[in-house]
């Protein structure tokens, strides 16, 4: 049913945990470029010695996702109906459920009940697939 917001957060996760390993990526080869570790000689084989080769691998795939999360989002946007706008604004775009309402000109109580009952949903379909995987 909302098979999409699943897959969007998974992806938001991804891209999280690539900028968080690139960026101890970079920490660790400054170390060796101009920190505490300048000046020690490396052995060819060590972790250390492909580090810009990692950093590269690292990049390219981030980059991979970003783009992957730009057309999912350019998808999502097509979604007609009211729950799914209301799942964009609040799960893709970040914003409360009051600034949601405004945009989409209802009451902010109105979409706080929308939301309270998609949510329920999901958490039943999860419930169900759960229980059916352990039979």
């Amino acid at each position: 049913m909302y098979e999409w917001l699943k897959d969007y957060q998974n992806l938001s996760n991804e891209i999280d945990y690539l900028e968080y390993r690139l960026q101890r990526e970079k920490r660790e080869l400054r170390r060796w470029v101009q920190g505490d570790l300048y000046g020690l000689k490396l052995k060819e084989k060590s972790i250390a010695s492909g580090l810009e080769e990692k950093i590269a691998e690292i990049e390219y795939e981030l980059a991979c996702k970003m783009n992957d999360q730009y057309d999912a989002e350019n998808l999502i946007r097509m979604f007609d109906g009211l729950d799914n706008k209301i799942l964009f604004k609040k799960y893709v775009e970040g914003k409360s459920l009051e600034v949601a309402a405004v945009e989409l000109n209802y009451s902010a109580s109105h979409i706080r009940k929308i939301h309270a009952d998609i949510v329920k949903r999901i958490k039943f379909i999860e419930m169900y697939h759960l229980c059916s995987l352990t039979k």
